[in-house]
């Protein structure tokens, strides 16, 4: 049977199909795989005055105000009762027309997320349906499955071709093979694919609604197995195409290591010694050094990086170092800067803001063979050519796609030879998570924090309480201390209950007579953010205001103060990011979490994790519990981790059959095998060196 291409199905034109193929849907069978996110309930309607925040609720009512609100931007505000209670329906992208679709005594039906406004619980954009009369309007007999998405393909064109791809299904018009090996399906008594994919679609108006919200039914448990079974096979190829290829040997260079360590003003901790051990063991062989070094902040990760880009120098090759942000590429320029250009070795800088001939002069000494290059993705564009790229590191690893990280290794191939990768994350990995996501690569762990790093004790406050907070910064910088204070916006935002870091900055001044005030964010020209940077350093500012642009690779010793505003706001990982900028010296450092009440369950667990424990690995499995793995890796850059269906955490009992499952079917029927991972993974031929 010839698989139907997705323009087969009615509706779908070239423009549309285009849209499509960058989601990865070309065949009509590939939609069948794209799996909705979520599901809507939209089956009941809840009174208004027993929702919450964070419910995501189906509501029904009569308007009861309506206007536009001409604020910093126009927005549509409408208020609507039901008789219970009354809900703010707030509007920033509108028709004008649609005020006069929304007028007073209009009866509403509407659905949307439930928030704390300031002045009670308000929805942002709910979807929304005009009733005539008083006649009642019939409810939705199932739940309302909601697709991952691009620009202009919206929820009706979803359900309109799943439905035509799910009919051809049901009259056998579509091919879709059983891929998972029979006795596993015996074992577990799995249901066939084709009903399983039609639940998951359209679940039934009987369907376990919280099974299927918790993505814990047995149809999207079968199909979990599946993809991990795909996942692991995808890795085992990866894993045989990499021990195929040759890398540069580096013999040790013991001269210039020891040189290295003497101009250190401290000594390495014994987990440092290990992993650099591990390392150069790694460059010391032909074949491709694929690892990753992972740890707490502050564990000192970048000296492991400067030790392996000396042993390459020593042996005549480059290496290539790049990190995600302008800020954390600075911080790594600085650093190797002040350890190597004593040395004889002076580093290169690239990033996209470096233009002209400045750029031009960059460019001709890469090119000439210059041994250290430091930037941001800037390393991986068309232009760049090395003369004898030998090591590639890679920090904050999550923050790339697989093809920009497979971009800037190219650049150090010739034939089968490839150029040793060191991947390196301040972001502590959960074991269950590193065994899975980065099957393939060799793991080394920074589990010791150098001596004399003294804890951060870390405390909770309501916004309310805002003024105690300043006057504990004043306190701390008269003292002669400086601190942070972090914000979660750069502008100020209707969308989002948080102050903007501009205004906050503006406020302090005010409230701060005699301190110097800093503001640091992500839109300030790369040349200001370091001059802002190097006075802060200095002392000559003793208040940072700043985004999470500082969440990485900050460090001054002398902050001890760390206020994050709207902390609720914040993962796990992130939160212990950003405390980890203080506590860097020898003083007694503080961590203020400040949120805006009330607080949901889920930030509430979060602040008590926080407050609890500065264990990086402990926080890491809490987040993972919290929040499963596509938020901890940040899956949606991680490229390989992509997971549609299966959670590292919640599917843990499923881990354990995959190994033995993937390789009784990579012995017995490796077409079958290649096929599955084609399935959920694409091509992963390409990806032989991530």
């Amino acid at each position: 049977m010839q698989p139907l291409a997705i323009t087969d199905l009615q509706g779908v034109g070239p423009k549309l199909a285009e849209k499509l193929g960058a989601l990865g849907i070309c065949q009509v069978t590939d939609l069948l795989f794209h799996l909705p996110i979520r599901y809507e309930d939209r089956t009941r309607i809840h009174p208004i005055g027993g929702i919450s925040p964070g419910q995501r609720v189906l509501l029904e009512g009569r308007i009861e105000h309506s206007a536009i609100v001409r604020a910093r931007r126009p927005m549509l505000v409408v208020v609507l009762f039901d008789g219970t209670g009354r809900v703010t329906l707030r509007f920033f992208h509108f028709r004008y027309y649609q005020q006069q679709q929304l007028a007073k005594g209009t009866r509403l039906r509407c659905f949307g997320e439930v928030r704390a406004g300031f002045k009670g619980l308000e929805i942002i954009h709910p979807s929304y349906k005009r009733l005539a009369g008083d006649r009642p309007e019939p409810l939705a007999d199932r739940l309302t499955p909601v697709y991952p998405s691009t620009e202009g393909l919206g929820p009706k064109q979803w359900l309109k071709m799943t439905d035509q791809a799910l009919a051809l299904l049901q009259r056998g018009a579509l091919e879709l093979e059983e891929l998972l090996p029979r006795k596993l399906l015996e074992q577990l008594r799995l249901k066939p694919l084709a009903e399983t994919l039609q639940f998951i679609h359209r679940p039934p108006a009987d369907a376990d609604v919280t099974a299927l919200v918790m993505r814990a039914h047995p149809s999207q448990k079968r199909l979990a197995l599946e993809e991990l079974l795909a996942h692991n096979l995808g890795m085992q190829k990866l894993r045989r195409l990499q021990r195929a290829l040759s890398a540069p040997v580096m013999p040790p260079c013991a001269a210039a290591e020891a040189a290295f360590l003497d101009s250190l003003p401290f000594a390495l901790t014994g987990a440092q010694q290990r992993v650099a051990q591990e390392i150069h063991k790694d460059l010391e062989s032909d074949k491709p050094m694929l690892r990753l070094v992972h740890g707490d902040v502050g564990s000192g990760k970048t000296v492991m990086a400067a030790m392996a880009a000396l042993r390459a120098t020593d042996n005549g090759y480059q290496t290539a170092i790049t990190a995600p942000t302008e800020l954390l590429a600075e911080q790594h320029l600085q650093t190797f800067s002040d350890w190597l250009v004593p040395l004889g070795i002076e580093p290169v800088w690239l990033s996209g803001k470096v233009t002209g001939k400045k750029r031009s002069e960059a460019l001709q000494r890469i090119s000439d063979g210059a041994p250290i290059v430091i930037g941001t993705h800037a390393l991986m564009q068309k232009g760049v050519e090395f003369q004898r790229l030998g090591l590639v590191i890679v920090d904050e690893q999550h923050r790339f796609g697989v093809d920009q990280r497979m971009d800037l290794l190219e650049k150090g191939k010739t034939g089968d030879r490839q150029a040793h990768q060191l991947i390196m994350t301040a972001t502590p990995i959960p074991r269950t998570l590193a065994m899975t996501a980065y099957a393939g690569m060799d793991v080394s762990v920074i589990d010791e924090l150098p001596p004399g790093r003294q804890p951060v004790q870390t405390v909770v406050i309501s916004n309310q309480r805002r003024g105690e907070v300043t006057a504990r910064v004043a306190k701390a910088c008269a003292d002669g201390q400086q601190a942070y204070w972090v914000c979660t916006l750069v502008e100020e935002s209707d969308l989002i209950a948080a102050q903007a870091a501009e205004e906050v900055a503006g406020q302090l001044h005010n409230e701060l007579h005699g301190l110097t005030i800093g503001l640091i964010h992500g839109r300030l020209k790369t040349a200001e953010k370091q001059r802002i940077m190097d006075k802060f350093k200095t002392g000559a500012i003793h208040l940072l205001v700043a985004t999470t642009v500082i969440e990485v690779g900050v460090d001054v010793p002398n902050a001890t103060l760390m206020i994050i505003e709207n902390a609720e706001r914040l993962g796990l990982a992130q939160l212990h990011q950003l405390r980890g900028r203080v506590g860097r010296g020898s003083g007694k450092s503080s961590c203020v979490l400040m949120y805006n009440p009330p607080l949901g369950d889920l930030a509430r667990q979060r602040m008590e994790i926080m407050r609890q424990t500065s264990d990086g690995f402990l926080i890491a499995e809490k987040d993972l519990e919290l929040r499963g793995p596509g938020e901890v890796l940040g899956t949606r850059q991680t490229g390989m981790l992509a997971f549609r269906v299966a959670d590292l955490a919640r599917d843990a009992d499923l881990l354990k059959r995959i190994p033995a499952a993937a390789d009784a079917l990579m012995q017995q029927d490796p077409d079958q095998a290649d096929k599955l991972i084609r399935r959920w993974l694409g091509d992963t031929t390409r990806f032989a060196g991530v």
